[in-house]
Parts: C-alpha cells; sequence; structure tokens
C-alpha cells in the first residue's frame, strides 16, 4: 500500500504510524521539499517509510470570491507513474485531485483494475472549493468518476465530490485528528483572567480572518474600556507585520509569539481560555480538534468544516459568520459575559466532543476503506482492535 501526497504535517505523522502497523508494506511519497520533513525523518519507529518524489514548486496568489487573497505552493510531482512502476502497489490513495492523482489513475489503469486499486484522498469544503477553473473542475470530474473509493474530510466534503460526481456508495468520510492525549497533557490555568484569555494558532494569513475578527475585538474593548482582553497568536505569515504596527485601545493587549514548534503547543492551549477560529476558508481547521482536546471551547466560524462538525453553539462554544460584523459582535458579546464556571464545562464538553478522534481511530477508517476496494485482497489481514 502506497500514499501520495504533498506534505507530511505533524498531526499526520501518528495516523500513518497506526496504518503501517497494518501492514508491513506502506510506505509515504511526499513531493515537498525533504528539508520540510527533515525533524520527522529523523524520528525512530515512525512505523512507516518515507520517499520523496521530483516536483517542480509553484507559488500561487488568487482572490478567492470570499474576499480575500491566498497564497500557496501547487506541486506538480513529475516522476509519480514511474516511481509506481517501481513499487507495484496493489493500494494507491492518492492526495488532493490534480496531476498526482491523475498519474496513480493512469498507472492502476495499467495494471488492471484486479492488480490495483485507486483511493482519492480529497481534503476539501465547499467553501475552499468555490470558483474553481474549468480545467480543473474537468479534470475533477474525470478521476472522482473512475476512482474505486474516495475519502473525503467531512460532510461537506462529501457534498463537494458526490456533486461532481463520485457515487456516493464509494465515499467516505475521515476528519481530520489530532492526539487528544497529547493535547490533554496542558496544564490548564484556571483563574477567570486565564478564561477569558483568547488564542488564535494557525497561519497569519488573509484566509484565516484574523483581521475581521480583531476588528470587531477592538470595537468591543473601545466600548468596554474597564474590561482587560488578551488575545494570544501563534504563528507566522503574511500578516505578520500588520499585526505589530496594528494601533490598539489601552485595554486590549496582543501577544505574538510567533511560531511555535508543534511539541510546545499544549503549553500554549494550556495557557488560554477560549480558542478562536475566524478562518474565512478551511478545509478541516485541525487547530480546532487540539483546542478541544487542551478542553478549551471554541469560538470558531462557519467556514471551518471542523467548526461545522465538532462544534455546538453555547454548548461547547460558539459558532459565527466572520462575514457578518454584527452577527460577530453579538457572538463576542456572548462569549465575554460567559461566567468562568460556564466556561470550564463547555472546556470539559470539547474535550468530551474529541476523546473519539484518536488516530487510532482515524486509522480503523481508513481500513474499512482499504476493505472496501479490495475485500478479497486482505482477507487475512487484521485491522486494528
Amino acid at each position: 500500500m502506497l500514499v501520495l501526497t504533498n506534505e507530511l504535517p505533524p498531526y499526520r505523522v501518528p495516523l500513518f504510524a497506526q496504518l503501517g502497523k497494518l501492514t508491513r508494506l506502506f510506505r509515504v511519497y511526499l513531493s515537498c521539499d525533504p528539508r520540510n520533513v527533515a525533524a520527522v525523518g529523523r524520528q525512530s519507529c515512525l512505523g512507516f517509510d518515507i520517499f520523496f518524489l521530483k516536483a517542480v514548486f509553484v507559488r500561487k496568489e488568487w482572490l478567492h470570491p470570499g474576499g480575500f487573497r491566498d497564497h500557496g505552493v501547487v506541486h506538480f510531482p513529475i516522476d509519480t507513474y514511474q516511481r509506481l512502476k517501481q513499487e507495484r502497489p496493489d493500494v494507491v490513495i492518492s492526495g488532493e485531485l490534480g496531476l498526482r492523482s491523475m498519474m496513480a489513475w493512469l498507472y492502476c489503469r495499467s495494471m488492471g483494475r484486479d492488480n490495483c486499486r485507486l483511493i482519492l484522498w480529497a481534503t476539501v469544503s465547499e467553501r475552499t472549493e468555490i470558483s474553481r477553473g474549468c480545467l480543473r473542475l474537468c479534470l475533477r470530474r474525470f478521476l472522482l468518476r473512475r476512482a474505486d473509493a474516495v475519502v473525503t474530510n467531512g460532510q461537506s466534503g462529501l457534498r463537494y465530490v458526490t456533486r461532481l460526481g463520485a457515487s456516493a456508495s464509494s465515499v467516505f468520510t475521515v476528519p481530520y485528528v489530532a492526539d487528544p492525549l497529547f493535547f490533554r497533557a496542558a496544564r490548564p490555568c484556571h483563574s477567570v483572567y486565564c478564561r477569558k484569555r483568547l488564542l488564535y494558532v494557525g497561519q497569519l494569513s488573509e484566509r484565516k480572518g484574523l483581521k475581521q475578527f480583531i476588528a470587531v475585538l477592538q470595537e468591543w474593548a473601545s466600548r468596554n474600556i474597564e474590561r482587560e482582553i488578551e488575545f494570544v497568536i501563534a504563528g507566522n505569515g503574511p500578516l505578520d507585520a500588520w499585526l505589530r504596527r496594528l494601533r490598539l485601545p489601552r485595554n486590549l493587549r496582543l501577544e505574538l509569539l510567533g511560531y511555535v514548534p508543534y511539541s510546545a503547543l499544549p503549553d500554549v492551549y494550556g495557557s488560554c481560555g477560549i480558542f478562536v477560529f475566524p478562518t474565512l476558508a478551511d478545509e478541516w481547521g485541525v487547530a480546532v480538534n487540539e483546542a478541544m482536546a487542551a478542553s478549551l471551547p471554541v469560538l470558531g466560524s462557519v467556514y471551518s468544516q471542523a467548526v461545522e462538525e465538532l462544534v455546538r453553539d453555547g454548548v461547547n462554544g460558539w459558532v459565527f459568520r466572520p462575514d457578518d460584523p454584527a452577527g460577530m459582535r453579538c457572538c463576542l458579546e456572548r462569549v465575554m459575559n460567559t461566567p468562568a464556571a460556564n466556561l470550564a464545562r463547555m472546556g470539559a464538553l470539547a474535550r468530551e466532543s474529541v476523546a473519539r478522534l484518536t488516530p487510532e481511530w482515524a486509522a480503523r477508517q481508513m481500513w474499512r476503506v482499504i476493505e472496501h476496494v479490495c475485500k478479497a485482497r486482505l482477507a487475512g489481514t487484521q485491522p486494528l482492535s
């Protein structure tokens, strides 16, 4: 079994390690710069092998219909077909719906359906995929209609891929997961002030909705000058300079932590009381899982698939539209006037909400997909108990 993907973020390592326990021939092929995963590669006993494809990288900037500019890197793994020919896997799991997956389909077709099955891993949401070009949509329709199975990360992703032609009976949802035990190690601060300390973790880009949220936060602070507010921001990106130039009301303080290593994140979550995720478009938002596992209620955007699926308004967090300033102001008012005891109960419920979403659970869900596409081949292999 072989996985083709672009990068290896830290939260994916435990999932792949669990999948590696199911087969001795589990390999992950990446199309990113090897230096980006050097730290992962130095870890011992990962449980799977990492290899790198030859790739061309194109930096791209585009204007989303949601009104923000986004930046990214498009990966073109040019030797995918040749490497598959060398490896001769019987199952290929291909991330995304572009050139990588097209080459994977060509390989599977050349081997015959009885010899190699194709699973497309489409981590998408309806919001992130608005206004994709005609050529891209045509390629996606072609691939989704021919894959043996499709894995997506939530109900919004499921609606998107079925609308493009994927068979509903062959689409499986496997959400992003974070290791709950790792983030439960956070030492929560129980003071009233700490319970009201806001936290954001992630990229500092326009897509994340920080400009819109901070504008509302500034307004709220100006109207409630007797209240002290602290907003902790962990991450880096294009908005870093803008954040450092902001003129704020005297009762509002931003603490910019910059880049925080993954291993240090539990302490960051533990130092705050409410997690803020104001994204304008996110296919998931794994920081929501992390925050909830660390017992933080989430103040989150409807445009995050993680918020859509995990956060229950008024129960384990609050939900708002980041493109509706009036609604965001109302939601923030509710948050800032929630008693500390209620915040503690909401945090406990948040932790319960993600307790089952472990790497082991996600690996079992992926294994169901693999069994679906080649039951006979895997009949003698036992899934995780």
